[in-house]
């Protein structure tokens, strides 16, 4: 079987490669021409751990191929994967322009039969719009509509493709249902459980499993904050309930909020769908909101910690992607701390193994020194501030921190550190949902 994926983002390059890790023929379709000529190169343009190894083994093995043109990743695919990007727009719902622009061009490039995929995440009713724009721009063309979303995290994406929870399959046509079952038959192998519906049904499984998982995160912290009042230990609360089969421990981890490419937006996303349809979904828009707020909470961490104003003090930001393992930085707790320093008075000293280009594009360098290490980072600082849980900061030498800042002062926004042993060694210690 020969596959087309269209958009070389971080859904699409990571479907196409581990498609072509199954042993399946793929194009990897993109307009941007630099992009495509640095993966010919084996330049990869996101940071995944495993991503770069997989696609260089794959390209020299002859199974995966990049371009620019749909018409040749088309032609030759029975399969036709749509993974561009759906940005929010103002009012919260998904700039859907990108999908009908590679729709437009799938349908001028049909030679024949053709499964027309959305993998990018869509609000419900993008598959009967999809097959109404090919339907007008190509009468005579021979397709079938499916969905079939993504469950990828960012940093185990590798892993949740090739061994993933469940894979949803929806689509109208027993032709299309029985060519993707062939085409994922591998993880039959694993036992993985199908999910067969129809198209919107799928298309909605997406964002309330995100919308869910989102609000798993903010209810641990509005837990977290209430243990602040009250003298809770919320580690032993989020124990305390993932124990529950029914709750499960998973996204019961407190901190400064969730971020990234999916989450903020997929929330907002939902909250419009429901509400253009009737059905106002007044507990997802109760996450978001607890989210911003507890984003503002970190800051006013930081606030404190600094005795109640950062003007003329440092801040060393260790992390600065939303999650460890991964370079994205888009709407990351750490836009808010960075900027609220700045505003403040203060100046950043920032640290990140992944994401420091990223940020150094969103933030720029006013107010901000990009730093070579976490030691780097913390050197002349006035308080340190963990804000992404990066193992190589769960071992810091918190002696030597305290040697190389100016105050002994410690935000731990992620809880990877004992209060008590930080304390116990002269830090003056914050942290979220613990005393």
């Amino acid at each position: 079987m020969h596959i087309a994926v269209i958009g070389t983002g971080y859904v699409g390059l990571v479907t196409g490669t581990c498609f072509a890790e199954f042993g399946v023929n793929v194009t990897c379709v993109d307009n941007d021409e630099a992009k495509i000529t640095d993966l010919k190169n084996g330049r990869i343009p996101i940071y995944e751990p495993g991503l770069e190894e997989l696609v260089k083994k794959n390209v020299d093995q002859g199974r995966l191929n990049f371009t620019t043109d749909i018409a040749e990743g088309v032609k030759q695919a029975l399969v036709v994967f749509i993974a561009v990007g759906t940005p929010p727009k103002s009012d919260g719902s998904a700039d859907l322009s990108y999908v009908e622009e590679v729709g437009k061009g799938i349908a001028a490039s049909m030679d024949g039969y053709k499964v027309v995929v959305t993998k990018s995440t869509v609000p419900v009713g993008t598959g009967e719009r999809l097959n109404k724009i090919i339907k007008k721009a190509n009468p005579e063309a021979e397709f079938d509509i499916a969905s079939n979303p993504e469950f990828l995290r960012e940093g185990s994406a590798i892993e949740d493709f090739l061994r993933p929870d469940r894979v949803v399959i929806g689509t109208e046509s027993e032709q299309a249902v029985a060519i993707l079952r062939d085409l994922y038959r591998p993880l039959y192998l694993n036992e993985t459980p199908f999910v067969l519906t129809n198209v919107p049904t799928a298309e909605l499984i997406k964002y309330a499993s995100n919308a869910f998982l989102a609000t798993k995160i903010s209810f641990i912290n509005e837990m977290a904050n209430l243990c602040e009042v009250i003298g809770g230990d919320v580690h032993v609360v989020a124990r305390g309930m993932g124990l529950d089969g029914r709750i499960g421990p998973k996204f019961l981890h407190a901190g400064p909020g969730y971020g990234g490419s999916c989450f903020p937006k997929d929330t907002l996303a939902l909250v419009k769908i429901a509400s253009d349809n009737g059905q106002p979904t007044k507990i997802v828009q109760a996450a978001v909101e607890a989210n911003d707020i507890q984003k503002r909470r970190a800051l006013d961490k930081v606030i404190k910690a600094a005795g109640g104003s950062l003007k003329g003090k440092t801040v060393a930001l260790l992390g600065l992607s939303f999650k460890p393992n991964t370079d994205d930085f888009r709407d990351a707790p750490a836009q808010i701390v960075a900027r609220g320093v700045i505003e403040g008075g203060g100046c950043v000293r920032a640290f990140d193994p992944a994401a420091m280009e990223q940020a150094r594009l969103e933030l720029g360098t006013e107010g901000i020194t990009y730093c070579e290490d976490s030691y780097d980072a913390v050197t002349g600082s006035d308080m340190m501030v963990v804000i992404t849980e990066w193992n190589q900061f769960r071992l810091l030498n918190l002696e030597k921190c305290k040697e190389l800042l100016n105050e002994a002062v410690l935000v731990d926004l992620r809880n990877i550190y004992q209060p008590d042993h930080a304390r116990s060694l002269g830090f003056e210690y914050y942290c979220v949902g613990r005393v």
